[in-house]
């Protein structure tokens, strides 16, 4: 019985959240790698990308509240995402239009690129403070669980309940369903299939008669779809705070490193390596631990390796090993 209690304990505190948060960082490394594999750059405006989609959905959210227009048992937000998306697109272009494209066409290393999509990030991060504010924005709706805790420790008799938040089905049910979709675009359409062509061999590609402007478009308009999503649905789970995004900017690069720049199959196994690392060495294990050693010899501390105050010391040490050992990633992506 405590063995299947530190079971339970195990996916209360360290399966489940591990398998949204990496869902979650998986869509994230998804945008930053699929700019960087086609536009040739890397993105530090993406986290504020993420930020701007999320705040979108949520006022679009409110707005539908006030209608009284809710989802049921599920987020409204979900039946705001595509306001969210399309705001964010639409924001994007304007920004590749006004900004990226002066420098595409001047041919400008990706080094100034990388530069001048930092100074893009400040400007976003600044619109978003500007619109929604800096405090805290909780817009989860409808049902808290899928599986109550209480139920289930009627039903199994067992000390320590197994909770299931809606919020983290929907992440992982939704992050199953934009990968799937995207790599059928890559792999199944026309359009796709001229990305990856652009990506693989630029020159060839213009020659073959590929049209630059549409591909750097739809890039645009996917990377931003796709940062809309993964914004809202970490907002769901834990909460929205523009700057929260721009901290993610570390664990979400390190995913896409991890698993290969410019790899989308390396990004999403990058994004559950850097999550489960996250949460395994920031993990209380005590309660676990208890369950499994005789009561004499149950631990005091809490039987931490670091607070969840250095999570993303444990992306920065990760990163760095990478850098070092296989620049290229896991899955052979593109080298920095």
């Amino acid at each position: 019985m405590d063995a299947l209690n530190a079971l339970v304990a195990f996916l209360n505190f360290v399966f489940i959240p591990g398998l949204s948060y990496g869902a979650q960082l998986a869509l994230g490394a998804l945008g930053v790698t699929l700019i960087y594999g086609i536009l040739r750059f890397s993105n530090f405006a993406h986290g504020d990308t993420m930020a701007f989609g999320a705040m979108v959905t949520i006022l679009m959210t409110w707005w539908l509240q006030s209608l009284g227009v809710t989802f049921g048992p599920l987020p409204t937000a979900l039946l705001a995402l595509p306001f969210g998306i399309a705001a964010t697109a639409a924001f994007v272009l304007a920004t590749d239009r006004v900004v990226y494209r002066f420098y595409r066409r001047q041919k400008a290393s990706s080094t100034i690129v990388v530069i001048v999509s930092l100074g893009v990030m400040f400007v976003m991060n600044g619109v978003i403070r500007f619109i929604i504010g800096v405090d805290e924005q909780n817009f989860s709706d409808g049902a808290r669980f899928v599986l109550n805790p209480n139920e289930f420790k009627t039903m199994t008799g067992l000390a320590e309940p197994l909770a299931i938040k809606t919020t983290q089905l929907v992440t992982v049910v939704t992050a199953i369903i934009v990968v799937g979709a995207l790599f059928w675009f890559l792999q199944k359409t026309r359009t796709g299939k001229s990305m990856r062509a652009f990506s693989d061999n630029e020159d060839l590609a213009l020659l073959s008669g590929i049209n630059p402007d549409k591909v750097v478009a739809v890039t645009w308009i996917i990377a931003a779809g796709i940062a809309t999503i993964a914004g809202t649905l970490y907002g769901l789970d834990k909460s929205f705070k523009p700057f929260t995004y721009f901290q993610l900017l570390l664990p979400i690069f390190a995913a896409a490193i991890v698993g290969g720049l410019g790899n989308p199959l390396g990004a999403i196994a990058g994004g559950f390596v850097i999550a489960f690392s996250e949460v395994m060495v920031t993990n209380a294990w005590k309660k676990i631990v208890t369950y499994l050693v005789p009561e004499s010899m149950a631990p005091d501390t809490l039987v931490q390796l670091l607070s969840t105050d250095y999570k993303f010391a444990v992306s920065f040490t990760i990163l760095i090993i990478v850098l070092l050992f296989m620049p290229t990633g896991l899955f052979k992506g593109k080298s920095l």
